[in-house]
């Protein structure tokens, strides 16, 4: 793990140097938010992205680098127990018509209902949320099969953008899964879609997904 300068009052966390940056990230912001919880780190928030984890405290408080340090050591060797333990599971319905099955398929030399069986298998995980509101990065999380994670572990991005991805639908890219909140440009490769909205500014959070939380997919039919 690497400290990177972030002002006075955050600090960059970049594990890209460690065998399962994603993993290592998420571990260490979930430390972290339960040290904070627990009072014994005074930090605002734990962000954490693909392989980098922002630590901000209040603005003119100046971040406690060592106490973050502390904390991590703690998460290590097993006393900060809610490190390990995950956001809660949701369960997301999907109708598997995505127009990119085949081609997903064809670039794992597998077949589409292998495609499907795969996506189901893998014990998604929400690495962090980004792009637009609602929308959340999964990634495959602790006891996926492997021989399901290597179907979507060299997914590239499509070569062409679609300029409208409808609201709902499920898609992967770059070893990672996704559902679309609304309508937008995408270039990952349509898997189905869902009814479950995953943005509703109506509801408390507004956002069904968030950091952490893992993700498990079904056959709607």
């Amino acid at each position: 793990m690497r400290e990177l300068p972030a002002g006075d009052d955050a600090v960059l966390l970049d594990f890209s140097g460690e065998a399962d940056p994603a993993a290592a990230a998420a571990h260490a912001a979930r430390a972290l938010r339960a040290a904070a919880e627990a009072g014994i780190l005074d930090i605002a928030e734990a962000v954490p992205t693909a392989f980098t984890v922002l630590v901000e405290t209040s603005p003119g408080r100046g971040i406690d680098r060592l106490g973050v340090r502390r904390a991590l050591r703690s998460a290590r060797i097993g006393d900060v127990a809610p490190a390990d333990v995950e956001s809660g599971e949701i369960v997301v319905p999907v109708t598997y018509d995505g127009e990119d099955l085949d081609a997903v398929a064809e670039r794992a030399g597998t077949s589409r209902e292998a495609v499907i069986a795969a996506h189901r298998a893998v014990r998604w995980r929400v690495q962090f949320m980004g792009f637009a509101p609602g929308f959340g990065y999964l990634v495959p999380g602790p006891g996926s099969p492997p021989d399901a994670r290597s179907v979507f572990a060299a997914l590239s991005r499509r070569e062409q953008s679609r300029p409208a991805v409808p609201a709902g639908s499920v898609a992967a890219a770059a070893g990672y899964s996704a559902i679309y909140p609304r309508t937008s440009p995408g270039g990952w490769f349509l898997l189905g879609h869902t009814d479950i909205p995953v943005w509703n500014l109506k509801a408390d959070p507004p956002a069904l997904l968030s950091a952490g939380a893992t993700v498990r997919f079904t056959c709607a039919d």
